[in-house]
């Protein structure tokens, strides 16, 4: 063999080895996936599954971007700016009810915060002890909040008075409080109760009222899809949930090890608290006793249509919100995929 006949079988050769890469690397799918919030302890729960490969594994290309509201991720899976996304159920609703002739209505297509996230925080020098201590308090909260929008439902269950509300914008929600700004907060529990404690109140110092505590059953943040893949590819988001859960087992069963993908996305996080976040975003809405006996990623239609009637009441809706129109259970993994809850 020539010189120059061995260096061209040699050529031939190294395009042979990287054509099926080329190949493989351009069957993978895209999927534009937003979060509803920054990237925070809970958000590893998606980072996980992209930084260990479970989601390249089963033909896609996940991209996760940060959020700025489970409103706006409704929004914008809506438009088609994005494929998939996080997003609270009640948002959702919401969307739907005051959208009726909206073309490309988002569908939820799994259950990961089985309770509503939100709660009433305190600091105990108030007063506040139970719900019917709020009548007559100055509460607040960002205008969008999902627990000042539930609020007249935890309101209604427990019998509370009028109250007096404050906006403000999130990064003033816990300073306000500590500072005597406002009698009390609403927001998620695993997100304000630790951003109180950074702003000096001590945990023994701060009450929390979590509304799954005390009658209200909403469910909290769904995995929600654009019609425009349902239609087109509906594989691929049964293969994106296959590949979620996986990687989903594996931040409840060692939150601490997952905060590293976290941090890779965003440098300035802090470790520790991360980490409390995500166990106790862990604890109360995704291994709670109401996800345990539902189990993990489903819904039930009572409950569903329960909730429903409920946001079409609070929020005022332009029409009443139709469960059946919102949730879609068929792509669900196997029941064997989705048993991924420790038992307590």
């Amino acid at each position: 063999m020539t010189k120059r006949s061995f260096l061209q079988s040699a050529a031939l050769l190294a395009a042979a080895s990287i054509l099926p890469l080329a190949a493989h690397s351009q069957a993978l799918t895209p999927i534009k996936f937003q979060l509803d919030w920054r990237f925070e302890g809970p958000a590893a729960l998606f980072l996980q599954p992209v930084a260990k490969g479970y989601f390249k594994a089963a033909g896609l290309d996940v991209t996760v971007d940060a959020g700025n509201g489970s409103g706006g991720t409704v929004q914008r899976v809506a438009s088609g700016a994005y494929d998939m996304g996080f997003a609270d159920l009640a948002a959702l609703m919401e969307f739907h009810a005051n959208n009726p002739d909206a073309q490309n209505k988002p569908v939820a297509v799994m259950m990961v915060y089985n309770n509503t996230p939100a709660s009433v925080m305190a600091l105990k020098k108030s007063g506040i002890t139970k719900p019917t201590d709020l009548t007559g308090k100055k509460l607040g909260a960002p205008v969008f909040d999902a627990g000042r929008r539930g609020f007249p439902i935890f309101q209604k269950a427990n019998g509370i008075g009028a109250v007096q509300w404050t906006a403000m914008d999130p990064p003033l929600r816990e300073t306000m409080l500590v500072r005597g700004d406002v009698e009390a907060i609403t927001g998620f529990t695993f997100t304000s109760l630790l951003n109180l404690e950074a702003r000096g109140a001590k945990a023994s110092e701060i009450v929390v009222l979590p509304y799954s505590d005390y009658g209200v059953k909403l469910y909290g943040n769904v995995i929600i899809v654009s019609p425009k893949l349902i239609k087109e590819n509906p594989a691929a988001i049964k293969s994106f949930l296959s590949a979620f859960t996986k990687g989903a087992k594996e931040v409840i069963a060692n939150p601490a090890a997952s905060i590293e993908h976290v941090k890779a996305r965003d440098g300035i996080v802090n470790v520790p608290l991360e980490t409390r976040r995500l166990q106790l975003a862990i604890d109360t809405v995704v291994n709670s006793p109401d996800a345990r006996a539902e189990g993990f990623g489903r819904a039930q239609p009572a409950r569903l249509s329960l909730m429903a009637s409920q946001v079409s009441d609070a929020y005022g809706t332009k029409t009443r919100v139709n469960a059946a129109d919102v949730w879609n259970a068929s792509f669900l993994p196997s029941d064997a995929e989705l048993n991924i809850l420790p038992k307590k």
